[in-house]
């Protein structure tokens, strides 16, 4: 419990520095490696399986490997006291994504001052889509959108994970997670591949996205409209490509009276996707504070009842 809330507090000090190795980044070069020799041998009348066999293959192998690595180093450092804890907070805490989140829609926000250019340019770090061509409003709803949706990927379904089953099973979903970031997307060049990493991240966030846009209400009593959250959660649950996406940019959407979703450019491909939300009001460039307020709140809650509930079981 200790080392768990070390982590969070850790992520929330000091975010996630570029300086320090990250699991999350080596996990990315793995999955990149793996696509680079799935599409050299599924190429050709002698290609050796389909690109989704290879997806399929590439989602069990790394499932094993990213539970199995943080458990047996854990194991082994076990009798090690403080050393095993500072290994296992650094852990959890690679794995919780809040600051890292809040920090850099932030500088979204700042760029504003700068220009449009600055501001596309820093918005492209944190979102998938095209950014070049994107006017003010668009700016702002890809970051509010992303940092509704990354509070459920990024913090409340790695936290959850980690309090079943600690830092391995929470590896095991950034591992998911990471897959389908950099696979999952629905063009030509990616269906194939991306198809089984995509379906697992489904799976995974199922639960954990519901959470998120119940608490997201919850924990916004007294600051914003909790009635209006809940029903375009429930509501515009379905307007989303993802299963999961639409709960937590639902909840968002209703509680600041604002309208996401709606078409995006990925590869140059545009992707149709229904709108979210009721437009009470037009987006404005606070939205983004308030959508990392709402974050914050969903994070505290929610690690609140944890530690209730072990305090109670003890």
């Amino acid at each position: 419990m200790i080392d768990f809330l070390a982590a969070l507090l850790l992520d929330f000090l000091i975010g996630d520095p570029y300086i320090l190795p990250h699991p999350v980044k080596f996990m990315g070069r793995i999955i990149s490696f793996e696509e680079k020799t799935a599409r050299r041998f599924s190429r050709g009348s002698g290609s050796l399986g389909s690109l989704r066999t290879w997806g399929a293959c590439m989602v069990l192998i790394n499932i094993i490997a990213s539970f199995l690595v943080p458990y047996y180093i854990l194991k082994l450092l076990k009798g090690y006291g403080l050393i095993y804890h500072i290994i296992n907070t650094y852990f959890l805490y690679t794995c919780i994504a809040a600051g890292c989140l809040q920090r850099e829609s932030m500088k979204v926000y700042k760029a504003f001052t700068k220009g449009i250019d600055n501001t596309r340019h820093a918005l492209s770090f944190i979102v998938g889509r095209e950014t070049t061509h994107l006017d003010e409003k668009e700016i702002i709803r890809a970051t509010v959108e992303t940092v509704a949706e990354n509070t459920s990927d990024g913090v409340i379904a790695p936290m959850m994970y980690a309090m079943i089953g600690g830092a391995s099973l929470a590896f095991v979903y950034k591992m998911v997670n990471t897959m389908d970031s950099m696979l999952g997307y629905l063009n030509e060049k990616y269906k194939d591949i991306g198809f089984y990493p995509a379906k697992t991240d489904d799976l995974l966030n199922f639960l954990p996205a519901r959470i998120t846009g119940v608490l997201m209400c919850i924990s916004s009593v007294f600051k914003f409209n909790v009635s209006q959250g809940f029903k375009i959660m429930i509501r515009d649950r379905r307007n989303h490509k993802s299963p999961n996406c639409a709960y937590p940019e639902g909840a968002v959407a209703g509680l600041l009276g604002v309208q996401l979703g709606g078409d995006n450019t990925y590869f140059g491909e545009v992707v149709k996707k229904p709108k979210i939300g009721d437009s009470i009001r037009e987006l404005e460039k606070n939205d983004i504070k308030r959508s990392a307020d709402i974050m914050y709140r969903t994070e505290i809650i929610f690690a609140a009842i944890y530690f209730i509930l072990l305090w109670v079981i003890s």
